[in-house]
């Protein structure tokens, strides 16, 4: 058993996979328990900004290294010991395995990223949408009500001030401005 891992030149692909295995899978149980900081070595390959920090390899992550090391040392012990190949052949292998490996990595972290959102709605994009009363308006500069609408595909509810005369719950009203206190006011639909 230990000649499969340690003879031929397996050694190499041996310890970059159990270093690279071990060390991933005590990065993620930290991370995961909220105890591991992320941490990045800096790497400036060239002199233009880039949006992305993905391009060109802007900075490489400690998780980057450790996936490329996990991917490096199984595959290159596979296709050198399950295999039989050469080690040259092998050892590209190896380097193909761990490029996809950081390749894996940063679709899975892009899919997370992508996953958070604001939920934040700028109250500018109520202006000029339909809804409903949801409480009672008072006539113009009497009080506020609530009016519910649907902003950017989601239900809110905002405080209201009306342009005129009283609106009474469930009644269709129009936004017709933003006011500087963060209210709306509405005016009743015919």
């Amino acid at each position: 058993m230990l000649d499969l891992f340690y003879n031929d030149g397996a050694i190499w692909f041996t310890a970059a996979a159990i270093i690279g295995t071990a060390f991933f899978a005590f990065r993620l149980i930290m991370l995961t328990l909220g105890l591991g900081h992320d941490v990045h070595v800096d790497f400036d390959l060239s002199d233009a900004q880039h949006g992305d920090p993905g391009d060109a390899f802007k900075a490489l992550s400690l998780q980057g290294i450790l996936a490329f090391a996990m991917g490096f040392g199984w595959a290159g012990l596979g296709a050198l010991k399950g295999t039989g190949w050469s080690w040259p052949t092998s050892l590209g292998v190896a380097v193909a395995g761990g490029v996809a490996m950081v390749w894996l990595l940063g679709i899975l972290l892009k899919g997370i990223y992508d996953l958070q959102s604001s939920g934040n709605i700028p109250l500018e994009a109520a202006l000029d949408r339909s809804g409903t009363v949801y409480a009672n308006v008072p006539a113009k500069g009497t009080g506020r009500g609530q009016v519910k609408l649907t902003v950017n595909q989601h239900q809110r509810i905002y405080n209201a001030v009306s342009d005129d005369a009283p609106i009474e719950t469930n009644a269709v009203v129009r936004v017709v401005k933003v006011n500087e206190d963060r209210t709306l006011t509405v005016s009743r639909v015919d």
